[in-house]
């Protein structure tokens, strides 16, 4: 047997236990799912269809709030659109995977990839202008069914409605086969989604009604491990599995490869329903097994259908609105992206496997993956610490163990793997930003020991800023954005260290912060390329973007000279003052300029140059309150949550980004945002609710009331906060803390008054 065979795999007894509890109830007869949400849940405002056209990439599918499962269809491949597997413009179907990305700019996962067929065997996926060779059946969205936790299709090449519904760790599949003698359900272990390759797999039949198996892979995440055990509703009639040789079809019988194929067989009567529990773990078929044991030990697919769509409930009515149908359903919309990731990475006992391939025994916390931490520190995390508390010490605890494991924080961390992926230390704001509004949940000297370490590797430009106080051009692609991102950091741990009263850290990390002024050119009003202290990279086009090839991450000098929320008056002061530091962000939101014929496609959703459907000028529209101008922001906001979120396929403006394209929409749609992703500050914006009453922890509320709000009365007029008159144009994440009511009186014109000199602008440091 292959080594990881009998390493991770049950023996016979163990398998007989564990199978046991998972068999032993007959499956229930249940007709097709087709009911509604509830009329109280508010998981009738969402429509998981939203973001699954344009350059959304967002799963599409059936799951659970941060669950380790994402049950849902994949189509036939046809390039970058197909991140998450499934495009909105597609009509093909070639199974359904356990796994999924939603909103990445690179595709990756796909596991264990199940397919209903009848007739001749088919094992491989074939193509949509030629799909007698392969399985595929193409399929409506006129016959498709997509709400949170469940998902339904007809395939019309086999006349099969294909249903999903998921727990944490298990998909439940529920097929109504027409009359066949030769019914099958194929697992695909070879198939993945973008860069995912098989690189060993295995499937075998245990007994009458069960497979276990696993299936190793490389792509994005460079040495991905999968285990899995499939247990069937119904005696299997018969099970082959065998390795494809090459494109032809031609096959051979074997249990382990890396083009795997398995095939059950039945014979079924119009309307047979044959279910399927998939458990998935990261440790070994051991623990899929209790997995399934543990989370849905019955074969009622109604009641999991129900028990998802009460999860996502629950997570929803954290936060009520009130508005028309069309904003609550993209209100609603966004914020359950917000919740599909990071995603649940252990078994149901705790065992996880770790970056260092181990498996490590329940640590005392749940441990997760899927960290896209370049976009999420920006807006996702900060929402996590004001609506999914209970969940903020596990993300950090995740991270502190990475860093024991690796020996720096994640970077862009996915099944255990580092794929350092993007610029900057991004999980050091989220670990600051947790430390400084107050969670306990984790040990703060381990995490500044894992901020501090990260800060000081010699990696990725690191050993210049450490020893000439910037990144020269010429030695390190992507110069200037990692610049910009080390030095926010920066000035993140700097905030860490005084808290702990370590001074000398403080001044050391205070002066790594101000590194951006070190890529700003006083003459081309840009941050740019540096060669070194006397010579500038030429030639400089401020417009040009060269997709990972230039001084900037997926933009121009344009869209990265705001990038400093870290020091907003010290960016005014290397723009020449407020006057001209107002002056050119205007002019960013209406200057007109060709990107470049090799620009990155994410530099999207564009206002002049302002790029919403990217992360890095998230903050800019906020920026205007630093210089009492307020009502510019209201415009630019309410422009953004107005037109770039729609309610259509194509409804977010850019990749979605594991929830950050949404975070920010569910932020600014309540009336403000954390421009400073770690000093503790909201800065006001147009809410665009009329109403809300947010659920925070220890059993208090928020009310946000938005008077007279409408299209036209985009401007706050005046703020209270509990009736009292309330100045400022931001709010402390603390004071949002205490709850009450906060509430804007909107207005269609400018207000003279409120958020202008003297009032109480937001600042760098509070």
């Amino acid at each position: 047997m292959h080594l990881l065979f009998n390493r991770f795999f049950l023996s016979a007894t163990a398998l007989s236990c564990a199978l046991a509890a998972c068999t032993r109830t007959q499956p229930a007869s249940t007709s097709a799912v087709t009911a509604k949400a509830p009329e109280s849940s508010l998981t009738r405002y969402v429509n998981p269809h939203i973001g699954t056209g344009g350059h959304g990439h967002v799963f599409l599918g059936a799951n659970v709030p941060f669950g380790a499962v994402q049950l849902g269809p994949v189509n036939v491949t046809e390039g970058w659109d197909w991140c998450s597997g499934y495009h909105y413009s597609d009509s093909t179907i070639v199974g359904f995977a356990h796994t999924h990305l939603s909103g990445t700019g690179i595709g990756d996962l796909g596991d264990v990839t199940v397919m209903p067929t009848t007739g001749p065997v088919r094992v491989l996926e074939g193509r949509a202008n030629n799909p007698a060779r392969g399985l595929l059946s193409f399929f409506s969205h006129k016959e498709e069914e997509a709400r949170p936790g469940y998902y339904a299709v007809r395939l019309k090449r086999y006349d099969i409605r294909a249903e999903l519904t998921a727990t944490e760790r298990v998909g439940f599949h529920q097929y109504t086969f027409p009359q066949s003698e030769a019914a099958h359900v194929v697992f695909d272990l070879q198939q993945g989604i973008g860069w995912d390759l098989a690189t060993d797999t295995h499937i075998e039949q245990f007994n009458d009604s069960t497979l276990i198996g696993y299936r190793n892979s490389k792509g994005w995440a460079e040495d991905q491990r999968l285990y899995f055990a499939a247990i069937v509703s119904r005696p299997i009639r018969s099970f082959s599995s065998v390795q494809v040789l090459d494109t032809l079809g031609n096959t051979r019988p074997a249990a382990t490869g890396n083009r795997l194929k398995g095939v059950l067989t039945f014979s079924t009567q119009a309307g047979d329903k044959v279910k399927l529990k998939v458990g998935i773990s990261p440790v070994s078929t051991e623990g899929a097994l209790a997995n399934i044991r543990a989370e849905i030990p019955h074969w009622n697919f109604a009641k999991v259908v129900a028990q998802a769509d009460a999860a996502w409930n629950r997570e929803l009515q954290k936060v009520q609105i009130e508005a028309d149908e069309t904003r609550r359903k993209i209100f609603y919309t966004a914020f359950y992206h917000t919740l599909m990731a990071p995603s649940v990475f252990n078994d149901h006992n705790g065992d996880y496997r770790g970056t260092d391939k181990r498996v490590h025994r329940p640590p005392g916390f749940t441990n997760l993956t899927t960290f896209s931490l370049w976009d999420t520190y920006r807006a996702a995390h900060p929402l996590f610490t004001l609506l999914q508390p209970e969940r903020v010490n596990d993300m950090v605890n995740s991270m502190l163990a990475i860093y024991q494991q690796q020996g720096k924080l994640p970077v862009w961390h996915l099944m255990g793997n580092e794929t350092n992926c993007m610029v900057g230390y991004s999980a050091v704001p989220v670990v600051v930003d947790a430390y400084l509004k107050g969670f306990k949940g984790f040990d703060a000297n381990l995490a500044y020991e894992a901020v501090k370490a990260t800060a000081m590797r010699d990696e990725f430009g690191l050993k210049a800023v450490k020893a000439r106080g910037f990144i020269p051009a010429n030695e390190e692609v992507e110069s200037v954005s990692k610049g910009l991102e080390y030095a926010l950091a920066d000035w993140c741990i700097a905030q860490m260290a005084l808290q702990l009263g370590k001074q000398a850290d403080y001044a050391y990390f205070s002066q790594r912060a101000r590194n951006y002024q070190n890529y700003f050119d006083k003459k081309a009003g840009f941050m740019r390329g540096r060669i070194s202290q006397t010579e500038w990279r030429t030639p400089f086009d401020p417009f040009k973007s060269v997709h990972m090839k230039s001084d900037f991450t997926e933009g121009n000098a344009w869209q990265y000279t705001w990038l400093v929320p870290q020091d907003v008056e010290g960016l005014m002061t290397l723009l020449g003052g407020e006057q001209r530091f107002t002056q050119k962000l205007d002019s960013l939101f209406r200057v007109q300029g060709s990107l470049g014929a090799e620009a990155s496609p994410d530099i999207s959703g564009l206002m002049g140059m302002y790029a919403h459907g990217n992360e890095p000028g998230h903050h800019i529209p906020y920026l205007y309150s630093y210089v009492g101008q307020p009502w510019k922001t209201a415009e630019k906001v309410r422009f953004i949550t107005e037109n770039f979120y729609t309610t259509r396929p194509d409804g977010i403006i850019g990749n979605e980004d594991m929830g950050q394209m949404s975070a920010w929409y569910v932020l600014s749609a309540l009336g403000f945002y954390p421009l400073n992703p770690a000093n503790g500050a909201y800065v006001f914006g147009s809410p665009a609710v009329e109403r809300a009453i947010i659920r925070l922890g220890a059993g208090k509320t928020l009310t946000i009331e938005a008077r007279n709000n409408s299209p036209a009365n985009k401007y706050i007029q005046a703020v209270k906060r509990n009736g009292q008159a309330y100045p400022k144009s931001y709010i402390t994440h603390q004071d949002l803390l205490q709850g009450g009511t906060l509430t804007f009186e909107m207005g269609p014109g400018p207000s003279p008054t409120w958020g202008v000199p003297p009032a109480d602008r937001p600042r760098s440091v509070l």
